[in-house]
């Protein structure tokens, strides 16, 4: 991994039609990871992709595979996700009725773990998962859907997890050196500056990246606008 930014393409934007030329293409465009979202239909009003997605990635892909569980109900696929070669699996607060067990199960299979917040719900919702998560995620727009507009009032959240979970220079998992902050939706080149500033050290891009002339020139551009926030906020 490059630096204390990192930027994860997100496979719903991709061509559904070629979707292993599309991993492939973040790859080499200089992805730090692959973001996969697992949407049921019920826990958002979607429904996108299914294992053996995550299987094709992982044969074909060097980097990370990180699987973002938009389900009603996790705890009966996290084996599954896991199997297929999932890196990190990310579970959402407001969706599993236990989610330390449920952490726990993860851990038990070798994968790392984080959680995600909807937008609308508050930091406190993460505080006691903190130490016990590689990850966690904040979604800055409605889930559900690719392509929406970046929610700035999210912005203090972010602000509110860097604070409680560590400061930048503290360490989190192997290969990384802090707890990673993630950010989901609407990130661009404006938003990634604005949530790197709050603390957010993983960007999630979906629509703007697979959609540029240029993927690996648009990658370069977003780390470097975010590293540039990130530092000047941590002078």
């Amino acid at each position: 991994m490059k630096g204390a930014i990192y930027i994860w393409p997100s496979l719903l934007a991709g061509n559904f039609g070629r979707l292993e030329e599309s991993a492939r293409a973040a790859q080499a465009a200089g992805a730090d990871a692959l973001h996969l979202d697992i949407m049921d239909g019920h826990f958002v009003p979607n429904l996108s992709m299914g294992p053996d997605v995550v299987r094709m990635a992982r044969s074909c892909l060097d980097i990370p595979i990180n699987v973002h569980l938009m389900l009603s109900r996790p705890d009966r696929f996290v084996e599954v996700f896991a199997e297929a070669g999932a890196t990190t699996l990310t579970i959402h607060v407001e969706s599993a009725s236990n989610v330390l067990a449920m952490l726990e199960r993860i851990r038990a299979l070798g994968v790392h773990c984080g959680v995600a917040l909807n937008p609308e719900t508050p930091a406190a919702a993460a505080q006691p998962f903190i130490g016990k998560v590689d990850e966690i995620l904040c979604m800055t727009v409605h889930p559900g859907f690719g392509g929406q507009k970046f929610l700035p009032e999210v912005l203090p959240k972010i602000a509110a997890l860097r604070q409680a979970a560590q400061p930048r220079s503290g360490k989190g998992r192997a290969g990384q050196d802090r707890l990673g902050i993630a950010v989901d939706g609407g990130i661009d080149l404006d938003t990634v500056a604005q949530v790197a500033a709050a603390g957010a050290n993983i960007m999630v891009a979906g629509s703007f990246l697979f959609q540029a002339p240029d993927m690996q020139k648009t990658i370069a551009a977003m780390r470097a606008a975010a590293e540039k926030a990130w530092q000047a906020d941590n002078s």
